[in-house]
């Protein structure tokens, strides 16, 4: 039968605490204190460093010639919003606004809205975009609805 008072923890889960920078008799290093001698990590401070960088060689990032162009900064990004998917979620003769697609749940972000041509429609309804495909332009009318260019 096993007692309080004789219970122990498992063989080798219990660890001495590593107490460094206090000589030889440490057990830890001594001089180096488990760091090693000199260098980067082996000084005192923040050892994070950023993504790419090489010990003070000139990256890669910097050695490789730039060519190109990149619109990326500059570009529109548009929430899409096919005119198959109004079909389902509006009825015959509504205006939809951006704030009707927000309420409905269709766009999340509040970005300007751009309307594209996928999927098919038959209600006829007034929509207000910021901009349309011609294939979106085309179907909309064909099913005898109306379009409205809003500013961006």
């Amino acid at each position: 039968m096993i007692r309080l008072n004789e219970l122990k923890p498992a063989p080798g889960s219990r660890h001495r605490r590593k107490i460094v920078g206090r000589g030889e008799g440490s057990g830890h290093g001594g001089k180096g204190s488990t760091r090693g001698f000199k260098g980067q990590t082996a000084r005192s401070g923040d050892k994070a460093m950023k993504p790419g960088f090489e010990g003070g060689q000139v990256p890669l990032y910097r050695r490789i010639p730039k060519r190109g162009f990149s619109n990326r900064a500059f570009r529109t990004e548009y929430t899409i919003i096919n005119v198959g998917d109004l079909e389902a979620d509006f009825q015959k003769g509504d205006q939809i606004t951006p704030e009707t697609l927000k309420s409905s749940g269709k766009i999340r972000r509040n970005l300007p809205i751009k309307i594209l041509g996928d999927g098919d429609i038959t209600k006829s309804f007034t929509i207000k975009a910021h901009a349309f495909s011609k294939s979106a332009q085309e179907k909309v009318k064909k099913a005898g609805g109306t379009i409205e260019k809003l500013q961006k």
